[in-house]
């Protein structure tokens, strides 16, 4: 078990499940951040309910000794509340489609670039076609899809760009500094609840009073314990074991299984480029 635990295998079975983590994601996140539900509600349901859960495991194992203050703060940040708000704006600007392809489809070639700048890793003639093939799939992927107004959305694709920068940043991290489990659950959860649901609490507007439970509820457990928690500890023991190149590349798996969740569960139409586009990205 340990030596599967440690092989490129498993890491490829992290990225498969953060794929379907982060496909359904985009549907439930343009729900909610189109539902009365605040994108300040969505956050605070992100870090409180996944600080909940991961405070016992945090105190416990004292997940803050073997951390540098630097290290704690720059995970904080990449995880943390301008991150997510940001790209929770791009939802209210932008339609879920947007989100798959501008916030994954360029994470591969950004993450190469890093990758060579922070890892010293050469960046292969093949891995940088492959990730030229995503970002063109994702562009066919996207403009194939219905509303797609690029004069219309553009606030809310720029959020999204920001939103994949940050997600490469902490991909290539994660294997440059060896994150571990207890390292997301220290700085993605417990720090970031402390900063942001007081401030949430306070100051911010929320729309729980006027929002259906059924709603509540899929938020709750969708942004509070599945990509927070399950698909961020993936994402750090994928670009360990698999590499980062490998993991940002599957995530460009993203736009195209969110566009066929699209047609599955919405009824959504797709032209037949945007099929040929789902196979360049596969």
């Amino acid at each position: 078990m340990g030596a599967f635990l440690s092989s490129p295998r498993s890491g490829y079975l992290a990225c498969t499940m953060v794929v379907c983590i982060w496909a359904f994601w985009l549907i439930v996140s343009r729900i909610g951040a189109t539902s009365t539900l605040t994108i300040y509600d969505l956050a605070a349901l992100r870090y409180g309910i996944s600080a909940l859960v991961a405070l016992p495991f945090v105190i416990y194992f004292k997940a803050w000794k073997n951390l540098p203050f630097q290290r704690i703060v720059i995970l904080t940040f990449l995880l943390g509340p301008l991150y997510i708000l940001t790209v929770f704006s791009g939802f209210i600007f932008a339609p879920a489609a947007h989100g798959g392809v501008f916030m994954n489809g360029p994470v591969p070639i950004m993450t190469l670039i890093l990758g060579a700048i922070l890892l010293n890793t050469a960046i292969e003639y093949r891995k940088l076609a492959g990730a030229a093939l995503i970002i063109v799939s994702s562009a066919v992927l996207g403009f194939g899809a219905s509303g797609f107004m690029l004069a219309q959305s553009w606030i809310g694709d720029l959020c999204f760009i920001f939103g994949g920068l940050c997600f490469a940043v902490f991909v290539t991290l994660s294997r440059l500094w060896n994150i571990k489990t207890l390292d997301i659950f220290f700085c993605g959860s417990v720090v970031n609840a402390v900063i942001y649901v007081p401030v949430w609490y306070f100051f911010l507007p929320s729309g729980f009073a006027t929002t259906e439970i059924s709603l509540v509820v899929l938020q709750s457990i969708y942004q509070g314990l599945l990509p927070n928690l399950v698909g961020l500890v993936f994402i750090a023991h994928a670009s360990k074991t698999a590499g980062a190149d490998v993991t940002a590349a599957f995530m460009a798996i993203v736009p195209g299984f969110g566009a066929l969740l699209g047609v599955i569960l919405l009824s959504e139409q797709m032209p037949l480029t945007s099929w040929g586009a789902i196979v360049g990205l596969t």
